[in-house]
């Protein structure tokens, strides 16, 4: 949920980059205190061992928000959806979708995935802990007291626990946590206007902000300024996202019925796949000077791009009539695919348009029907926002 800026990559999984921003260094090292704290006394034992316990548990939560945020992702890229990354952030974890839902099926989908994989996380500490001693469940959920439990029931217990509070916490129905976004599907699928349930998400949104905000100051004012200042920070970030999502729900009304095919560039020169190599270099790149080319079969088919260098490398190499259409980039030809009648709203957030500075519009048979640059996007808006608010 929310946003991030720029982060450090700690890992790849599923062909996923995992992020950390450098907030997340900092609540890191918080929380391997508290818990080390917490720990210590619980178990009773040495500094050593609430550490090494407390640094443990910290961990594994990291690795449930990657979980819980894996499931968004997994989930939105099988859907269609691209996923450039997962950010670790000061209050969490977030999926960086490459472009916004198109239904509130998908949209729902997404939203109850990660909620999902929390309460699985749930579900199996649990289980653990009952098969590891019978019947100390509760007495390991609680975390309390007179029991002597052993570090690895006491971890699971506070594994279960906080996921547990992280399950309920993100359910509630308030933009942009994922019961807002589960509500906004639901209102969505009501209506049929998007933009109306994502108004009416991030009101609720707003409103839930600003009970945190109050409940941080309330509890900063009775003595516990750590606990009130984190909450009332999370609230001040939850009402920044919630008003920017219902600004935003003005501003696409505005653009709306303008698709990619009318700002569009409907007469792309583009290279047939048969061309060999010395003629593309001769007709192409040193007649225009631009750094590649979409390449098209016989038929007109969107197959990719080529590129100077790789035609530059081939002629050196001494295979100067090899077709260009040898040299395509075939696993990036997805990425640089956009459909002609997709909305201009669709651009605003995608992420490939912003890496390539231009996507390729095709029709629905593949057919190239036009390039659309990140240029031509922003003169759209620049030209059509004033005229709508005339």
């Amino acid at each position: 949920m929310l946003g991030t800026g720029p982060s450090i990559q700690l890992m790849r999984l599923f062909g996923i980059r995992i992020g950390a921003s450098p907030s997340w260094f900092v609540v890191l090292f918080i929380f391997i205190y508290l818990a080390s704290n917490h720990f210590r006394t619980e178990l009773g034992g040495s500094v050593t061992e609430g550490y090494f316990v407390g640094v443990a548990a910290v961990l594994l939560f990291f690795v449930s928000l990657v979980m819980h945020e894996l499931g968004h992702a997994l989930v939105a890229r099988r859907l269609g959806i691209g996923i450039s990354g997962i950010d670790l952030w000061f209050f969490g974890g977030v999926a960086k979708m490459s472009r916004d839902t198109d239904s509130p099926g998908t949209e729902f989908k997404i939203a109850v995935a990660g909620p999902l994989v929390t309460l699985a996380v749930v579900g199996v500490c649990l289980g653990l802990s009952l098969a590891i001693q019978d019947g100390a469940a509760l007495e390991v959920a609680r975390l309390a007291g007179d029991t002597e439990i052993s570090p690895v029931l006491a971890l699971l217990g506070f594994l279960m626990w906080i996921n547990a509070i992280l399950f309920v916490f993100n359910l509630v129905p308030a933009f942009p946590l994922d019961g807002g976004r589960i509500a906004r599907a639901a209102v969505w699928r009501i209506t049929g206007d998007r933009n109306r349930a994502t108004r009416i998400a991030g009101r609720i949104g707003e409103g839930f902000a600003y009970l945190l905000i109050g409940i941080g100051v309330f509890l900063a004012a009775r003595g516990s300024l750590f606990d009130g200042l984190w909450l009332a920070v999370l609230g001040w970030f939850i009402a920044m996202s919630a008003r920017a999502a219902v600004t935003s729900t003005v501003f696409t009304e505005r653009i709306d019925g303008i698709t990619v095919a009318d700002i569009m560039d409907a007469q792309p020169v583009s290279m047939p796949a048969a061309t060999p190599l010395t003629q593309a270099q001769d007709e192409y790149f040193l007649r225009y000077r631009w750094d590649w080319f979409p390449v098209v079969d016989e038929h007109g088919r969107f197959l990719g791009v080529v590129r100077e260098h790789a035609v530059d490398d081939e002629i050196t190499a001494g295979r100067p009539v090899l077709p260009v259409g040898d040299l395509v980039e075939h696993r990036e030809a997805e990425s640089w695919r956009v459909r002609a009648d997709a909305p201009l709203e669709a651009l605003l957030a995608d992420e490939q348009l912003r890496s390539h500075g231009a996507l390729m519009a095709v029709d629905a048979d593949g057919i190239l029907r036009g390039v659309v640059t990140l240029d031509q996007v922003r003169r759209a808006l620049s030209a059509a926002l004033p005229q709508r608010i005339a």
